[in-house]
């Protein structure tokens, strides 16, 4: 019992998913409709990217660039901030999982120096909520993005003039949030004398970053994207592959068969239809808290012609549970992988996320009603 106890506290959110996801297997027997359910396209490039990030760090990469970085930037806060700027604007072009994926080892490795426990759990909460928010400004930042751009055939234009208020409002957040949770304080001296990457080998890596996020453009195909990948680190850092964290693949598995069978039940299908007929947004808000919000765009904008209403909805609602937005798992996988006091970061996490989305909301009906 204490085995199985001391496991759930490690990572509590794979194992009540995992449970879940079997609970509703029961609730709606496995059929062909489970394979629509997981979304392959999106494991393949959170795991080649897994596989690029553990090759630069076990080439030293990470080490080489932290060297430079705390070389220039000795502050604990300013370093904090310019993480989690970098996560606000590369999340518009590089997606917010993408993002997250590639900036949270960094961080660990940066702020890590400070020796500051809580200062680096605030720095990757509030790099995790740049990259949600951030993202919502275009329409490639995120997944129901692209899905709501595409079903209500907005413009580009359109839809960044809909979400700059919110976006605008967002960076204030953020930002205000380093200089109050951050502590102003200066960090140890870097041994810089530990491995020294090739040049030609950030090179090759740096080609197969750009090769996955042409794949998250959709101009490669996942599949060829990820046998490039994994042939070349194959022949080039086997060890990379030890690096990958295969427990959050699991994980987004477990979610995507948890949603596409809280989608088929009757009654919860129901009742999101008649909260939404109250209230798109709100009720797009809610429904993501639960089901996380690009299942949430897609099962909503069946019941609404209402596009802008559904692309701030969704995009406010992945604040909130740690679920709300899929790529909020990303950086909570990799902190607990290397920090003890999971329960500590999510409670932290949830009432930040909750105060930026009372904020957003309030912003949202000031700016409805002007």
């Amino acid at each position: 019992m204490r085995k199985i106890i001391s496991r759930i506290k490690s990572d509590p959110v794979l194992i009540i998913s995992g449970i879940l996801a079997l609970i509703s297997c029961f609730i709606i027997p496995p059929d062909e409709g489970y394979l629509s359910y997981v979304n392959y396209r999106v494991l393949g490039i959170l795991g080649a990217l897994m596989l690029v990030v553990g090759s630069l760090s076990e080439i030293g990469a990470f080490e080489m660039l932290t060297s430079r970085m705390l070389a220039k930037v000795r502050n604990e806060r300013m370093c904090a901030l310019i993480l989690v700027i970098l996560a606000f604007i590369l999340s518009m072009f590089m997606t917010n999982d993408v993002t997250l994926v590639t900036l949270v080892p960094f961080a660990l490795m940066t702020v890590g120096t400070f020796d500051d426990s809580k200062g680096l759990m605030y720095t990757l909460i509030l790099m995790t909520c740049a990259a949600n928010l951030g993202s919502m400004l275009t329409p490639i930042g995120n997944p129901q993005n692209l899905y709501l751009y595409t079903k209500y055939n907005m413009t580009a234009r359109h839809f960044i003039m809909l979400m700059l208020p919110y976006t605008v409002i967002s960076l204030v957040m953020v930002t205000s949030g380093c200089f109050i949770l951050i502590r102003n304080s200066s960090g140890k001296s870097v041994n810089t004398t530990g491995k020294t990457p090739r040049g030609l080998m950030i090179l090759l890596y740096a080609v197969l970053f750009i090769i996955c996020l042409l794949s998250v453009a959709g101009l490669v195909h996942y599949l060829i994207m990820l046998a490039i990948v994994v042939i070349t680190v194959a022949v080039t850092c086997r060890r990379a592959f030890a690096k990958v964290d295969y427990s959050l693949l699991l994980t987004f598995v477990f979610f995507f068969v948890l949603i596409g069978n809280l989608g088929r039940i009757p009654v919860i299908y129901d009742t999101i239809s008649s909260i939404v007929a109250k209230g798109t947004v709100p009720a797009a808000i809610l429904a993501s808290q639960i089901i996380s919000n690009v299942p949430c765009a897609m099962l909503l904008s069946a019941f609404t012609g209402n596009g802008d209403a559904l692309v701030v909805g969704t995009n406010l609602g992945g604040l909130g549970t740690l679920i709300a937005s899929m790529a909020s798992l990303i950086t909570y996988k990799i902190y607990v992988r290397n920090n003890k006091g999971s329960g500590k970061y999510i409670a932290a996490f949830t009432i930040i996320n909750i105060l930026m989305l009372s904020v957003l909301y309030t912003g949202y009906l000031i700016i409805g009603n002007c």
